[in-house]
């Protein structure tokens, strides 16, 4: 744009009262500077803009033309500005969360049901990721707040935790029962059995990567999936055995879809909960949130 909005607010107030007297009462400026500023546009636009006449102005074809797309612009500008006085007296904020897909599904949703009831006016955008990504993305300042499961290293990071997660096997007894008559013991099962894995840049999938190395475990087969419903359901077909979490299979180890299989060396309990970066300015909306889940 090759001139200053001030200019451009002078000619909507000329063009709107049709009268150059009524304008400068109406942006309370003299006449002469009303005067200037419009010949000035019209000197830079290199076109007539108004008829002037003894009572008072008329758009020429041309002024008409750029009318339109000055109304459309300053009509844009007050309604951004109504909104923005109705999101400041509503209390309206915008909040990012990012989760995994399975924490997204099985702990974030209720936890949102209730803040929502509480913060109706906050509008809320879930980027479902990897807590490798989304702390990646928490980092990088493109979300304002990750569920996660405990990261080793949190740098600016800071973590506040919600509950414990536990770290199961399972099978179903019909694949429990063939690996028995080919002749698996027990203590041998994960060795032989196919395992069904999440991806590797999963920090489930890591954190029993590291519990095969330090038990000397060496998978012989495996599937990789990308979210904990596809392995729940692939167990659940005797496609092998799954490493879930406990909460997320209570239905069916209840109704006996699934076994938990015992480990001789337990997997040691973690801690998910919501991380945020502690530097920068926080949004009202992200205070809310952290202030909510604190008193949850």
């Amino acid at each position: 744009m090759e001139q200053n909005l001030s200019s451009y607010r002078i000619f909507y107030a000329v063009a709107n009262t049709e009268n150059i007297s009524r304008a400068a009462k109406e942006l309370y400026i003299s006449q002469p500077a009303i005067s200037k500023s419009i010949q000035k546009l019209e000197e830079n636009l290199g076109v007539k803009l108004f008829e002037r006449s003894s009572r008072g102005v008329t758009l020429t074809p041309e002024g008409e033309l750029l009318y339109t797309h000055v109304k459309s612009a300053f009509e844009t500008l007050s309604l951004g500005e109504d909104r923005l006085r109705r999101s400041i007296a509503l209390g309206v904020g915008n909040l990012t969360i990012g989760a995994s897909a399975t924490l997204c599904k099985y702990v974030l949703l209720p936890y949102l049901k209730d803040f929502i009831k509480k913060y109706p006016h906050i509008n809320i955008s879930i980027a479902c990721h990897s807590t490798h990504q989304t702390l990646k993305l928490l980092e990088d300042g493109r979300l304002d707040i990750g569920l996660i499961g405990e990261p080793h290293t949190m740098r600016n990071i800071g973590f506040y935790p919600l509950r414990n997660i536990e770290d199961i096997f399972v099978a179903t007894r019909n694949y429990l029962h063939i690996l028995k008559m080919r002749g698996v013991e027990r203590r041998q099962l994960l060795q032989n059995a196919t395992l069904l894995l999440l991806d590797r840049e999963n920090m489930t999938r890591q954190y029993i990567d590291r519990y095969f190395q330090e038990n000397h475990i060496v998978a012989q087969d495996m599937i990789e999936v990308s979210n904990m419903d596809l392995l729940i359901e692939m167990s659940k077909i005797s496609l092998g055995v799954g490493s879930v979490i406990r909460d997320f299979v209570q239905n069916e180890l209840k109704a006996g879809a699934l076994v938990e299989i015992p480990l001789e060396i337990p997997l040691q309990k973690r801690e998910i909960g919501f991380a945020y970066k502690k530097i920068g300015k926080m949004s009202k909306a992200l205070k809310q949130f952290i202030a909510f889940y604190e008193a949850y």
